[in-house]
């Protein structure tokens, strides 16, 4: 692999900058896919395996539980061998952990491909947010992060109707044996394709390595936007990656085909959010100096009011709502960037593994909680969950939330 030097210019070459930022996207597509596909298939996997709320939202999150588990070694791994071998490495895991979910014959195996899938995948955002910083100007990351977030948004949107569509061709195992041939095609390409740069901190000891994660939760600035995104994040995360669609067939009734004609719209929004909060907020800071959090606070608080909407069914147009959540929930990845602009450039990797530790612990939580509650109440008919026990859920997230923005703007 040829080494590039080291930047010294504002821009870079577009050949170069397509062959950083197109992998990274490619890798980050198949794992908000992962994250997003249970939504379709939950029925299938409920009539096959006889999955209650709980087990389902537990099966689901295993993604979450071991993504956030590696955060932190992730970090500090990015920050000394750099984004390419870091990814591609991990990628082959997901592949096995795909091809393990299409094998699987028990609950007990869905779980551990499930986990190791995540795994996997846990650099995908994280390492790219890393390159981003090694190549492109700090004062372009929103924008940057903003286009690798749509990539995102274009995997949520193939997890919806097209798998839907797959399905009246193949089975749910053989999406999975699918996907594990991809994701294993896409360790190759990033690890060929991705020019290499210093990571800049090969040679630091074991425990300077983790002193800088310290440094980094002992930070106020850290603590002060942590609390209000991890928890819009996991309930963006959490809901949007399972909870929607049930909700759209136990609360509104919707059957099969048109809950997945509903997701995809929503990852539409999302697509669409990542692009607009980006572009907005490059061109906000550009022309009047306005930060990033500042943006993604405006951003945040829509997306409260549309959960606020969406809990007590307060709107005639339940989707139109579902797609402001899934519009404004993006602003969400605005804290990246404006961390990433606030600490040292070899901090980069562990300040945003830090963040994405908690956002990945709480979604983890929060997705298979939502089905713990859904289970206090009986289910109306096979598989069906009450209107109330979502209603309780949602609440219960809404008010976490206010509580973490009403922290943000207490410690700004």
């Amino acid at each position: 692999m040829e080494s590039i030097p080291p930047q010294t210019q504002p821009k870079i070459p577009i050949a170069i900058a397509l062959r950083v930022f197109l992998p990274f996207a490619f890798g980050y597509f198949l794992s908000y896919l992962y994250r997003a596909v249970n939504a379709v298939i939950a029925p299938d996997l409920m009539a096959e395996l006889g999955l209650g709320g709980s087990a389902l939202g537990f099966l689901t999150a295993a993604y979450f539980l071991t993504f956030a588990a590696f955060q932190l070694p992730l970090g500090i791994l990015l920050d000394r061998y750099g984004p390419r071998r870091v990814e591609a490495g991990l990628l082959i895991f997901a592949a096995l952990g795909a091809a393990l979910f299409a094998a699987a014959e028990s609950v007990q195996s869905l779980i551990l491909a499930r986990a190791l899938i995540g795994f996997g995948v846990s650099a995908c955002l994280m390492a790219s947010f890393k390159a981003f910083v090694m190549w492109f100007p700090l004062n372009r990351l929103p924008l940057i992060n903003g286009f690798q977030m749509t990539a995102g948004g274009l995997g949520a949107l193939t997890a919806t109707a097209p798998v839907e569509m797959a399905l009246g061709v193949t089975d749910w195992r053989g999406v999975f044996w699918i996907l594990a041939g991809v994701t294993a095609f896409a360790a190759v390409v990033i690890y060929f394709v991705v020019p290499e740069r210093d990571a800049g901190n090969r040679h630091s000891t074991l425990n300077e390595a983790f002193q800088g994660v310290v440094d980094v939760f002992k930070s106020p600035l850290f603590w002060a936007v942590a609390p209000w995104t991890v928890m819009s994040q996991a309930t963006f995360l959490a809901l949007q990656g399972l909870w929607v669609g049930p909700w759209f067939m136990d609360v509104i009734g919707l059957d099969r085909h048109a809950t997945a004609q509903n997701l995809f719209w929503i990852a539409a929004s999302m697509i669409l959010g990542f692009l607009s909060w980006g572009i907005a907020s490059d061109r906000l800071h550009k022309k009047w100096g306005i930060r990033p959090m500042t943006v993604a606070a405006v951003g945040l608080s829509l997306c409260m009011t549309s959960l606020l909407l969406i809990t007590f069914q307060a709107s005639a147009f339940p989707l139109g709502v579902w797609m402001v959540f899934g519009f404004c929930g993006t602003s969400g990845i605005l804290p990246y960037a404006a961390l990433s602009q606030s600490f040292p450039v070899h901090l980069a990797g562990r300040v945003n593994t830090s963040l994405n530790l908690l956002v990945f612990v709480m979604a983890f939580l929060v997705q298979w909680l939502v089905g713990a509650v859904l289970d206090l109440w009986p289910t109306q008919g096979a598989g069906v969950y009450a209107a109330a026990g979502y209603q309780t859920a949602f609440a219960l997230l809404l008010i976490a939330q206010v509580l973490g923005a009403a922290w943000y703007f207490k410690r700004r």
